[in-house]
């Protein structure tokens, strides 16, 4: 009995180890880390949120998107302090994270690498590790590396990689660390990248160790499927789970601030009433304003009305 126990627990260990083994990490293991997304998914496992709701994250404020991931115990998903490839006021960018980890090169470490990416069918010819990620990725995604913040020898993102990112998902890059060929990458139209600094060097003392496992950019954590907002002041990785709660709560705090704004300027109600918790008669206000609201509701009324049965306002 001790022997087949020994038996049976060494095949169980060796697969677990075979399997943690993979570059690409496999659908089964994205889907664990991902259990409260209820929704699509690619077939690689992530989440897939949907487009609607990646615009429509566009117009929500950093400060929006971190109150409520802060309220829903969240407090490591935002990074800031980047260096913009195309410094521009109105830069914003959303999208679906496909993430690549990078390490120190180490010989038999990348080795190993180079075998498990012959049996993933990678391009695996002069140790091209660095565009592993970078061809998976489909319209939408978001490249998101971390480069360990090193600079030279580092450069996880050229001209090339920047090019195949961009005609593949027509999105950008974050990546924490530096990047190369900036005066290339600008002539993308469309392409921008969240990065910590520029250096002319070639990638040749990094290491790519993984796909679509989790990763460190900065002080957050980041897994396969957050959608990304990025934006000039600092980018949030928000689990898929939440961005529609999310989106609505912002859409709605806007709705909510230009109905005060208005009231008060109509002597209705005054400042401090309207950033208190409102009473049933506020509330019953608000309802009857949005039948007669003019502006472009963001969402369905359906989608709306929900929301604020939920909602303690």
């Amino acid at each position: 009995m001790k022997i087949r126990n020994f038996l049976m627990f060494t095949i169980l260990f060796i697969a677990i180890y075979v399997n943690a083994q993979n570059v690409m990490q496999s659908p089964d293991y994205i889907k664990a880390l991902t259990t409260e997304w209820t929704g699509e998914r690619f077939a690689d496992g992530r989440p897939k949120v949907s487009d609607n709701l990646l615009e429509r994250l566009k117009e929500i404020t950093l400060e929006e998107a971190w109150a409520e991931l802060i309220e829903k115990g969240y407090f490591n998903q935002f990074e800031g302090n980047w260096k913009l490839l195309k410094e521009n006021d109105n830069t914003v960018m959303t999208g679906r994270a496909v993430t690549a980890q990078f390490m120190p090169s180490r010989t038999d470490l990348e080795n190993q690498v180079i075998e498990q990416g012959k049996t993933e069918g990678r391009m695996w010819q002069q140790k091209r590790t660095v565009s592993w990620a970078m061809t998976t990725l489909v319209e939408g995604d978001f490249y998101v590396a971390d480069g360990y913040d090193k600079q030279s020898y580092g450069t996880v993102v050229g001209s090339n990689l920047g090019n195949g990112v961009w005609a593949r998902s027509h999105r950008g890059a974050i990546v924490y660390g530096h990047i190369r060929d900036t005066e290339d990458l600008r002539k993308v139209e469309g392409f921008n990248a969240w990065v910590k600094g520029t250096d002319p060097s070639y990638m040749r003392k990094t290491l790519l160790t993984s796909i679509n496992a989790p990763i460190r950019i900065g002080e957050a954590t980041v897994l396969p499927g957050d959608a990304v907002l990025a934006k000039k002041d600092g980018v949030i990785f928000i689990p898929a789970h939440l961005v529609e709660h999310i989106v609505l709560t912002g859409e709605v705090t806007e709705l909510f601030d230009i109905f005060g704004q208005q009231r008060i300027k109509e002597g209705k109600y005054t400042a401090g009433t309207i950033d208190s918790k409102w009473s049933e008669d506020i509330k019953k206000d608000f309802r009857s304003w949005l039948n007669t609201y003019k502006g472009k509701l963001p969402m369905s009324r359906k989608e709306l009305d929900s929301f604020l049965e939920k909602r303690n306002f």
